[in-house]
């Protein structure tokens, strides 16, 4: 039986969540975390849902973070260059195509190159409204990105459903005041609203100015 859902806007993390970028942000990663002796477990536990320089800071916490800020940039860099195997969610096409007209942005730890090249890459638009890197000041799971994309979007918090996939993420909208359909069996582990497979689970419906979701 469908679950149906309600809410004025929809905020989408872009990693896990509409793209599957894991091969690339795990093989870039490691690349980087080796030369330091880190243990790739926690390597890999810190890093999905956070701008890159924040992950630094967590694994590295000794260092000057002017040198975060520096090598943040050249991950940007070669995350935008390397897309082999950055592929689509099941069903993210057919998702964005049904939020056609309706409100909804990205919100995403991703700069603008970035994330221009992997949803590219996936096969997916890009929204017209997006939060990134650029435009905010703290990275999840902070909610400031959520809490812009709903700002931009003319709705309260309380009447947006972020989709995310990753604790950070998940965590982010958490702190803003929004609902969360964690997409991927693994984020039933940070604990959101509803959790789907894919977003082959969701149907997207209008009624007035409001987004009717069923989730199956």
């Amino acid at each position: 039986m469908a679950q149906t859902l309600r809410a004025r806007a929809l905020l989408l993390d872009m990693d896990g969540t509409l793209v599957d970028s894991t091969a690339v942000v795990e093989r870039l990663w490691l690349q980087w975390a080796e030369p330091h002796g880190l243990d790739p477990r926690r390597v890999l536990e810190v890093v999905h849902g956070r701008q890159g320089h924040q992950s630094m800071a967590i694994l590295l916490p000794e260092r000057d973070h002017a040198i975060n800020l520096a090598e943040n940039d050249e991950m940007l860099a070669r995350e935008s260059g390397d897309v082999a195997g950055v592929v689509e969610i099941p069903g993210a096409a057919a998702f964005l195509a049904a939020l056609r007209g309706l409100r909804h942005s990205i919100v995403t730890s991703a700069n603008v190159p970035l994330m221009t090249a992997r949803m590219r890459a996936a096969g997916l638009a890009v929204p017209a409204d997006h939060v990134t890197a650029e435009d905010v000041t703290a990275s999840k799971p902070d909610p400031q990105g959520f809490l812009l994309g709903a700002q931009r979007l003319g709705v309260a918090p309380a009447d947006a459903i972020a989709f995310e996939d990753s604790a950070a993420g998940i965590a982010a909208a958490r702190a803003a005041g929004m609902r969360v359909v964690g997409v991927g069996t693994a984020s039933a582990a940070h604990s959101p609203d509803v959790v789907v497979p894919d977003l082959t689970s969701v149907e997207v419906a209008a009624d007035g100015d409001d987004i009717v979701l069923a989730i199956r």
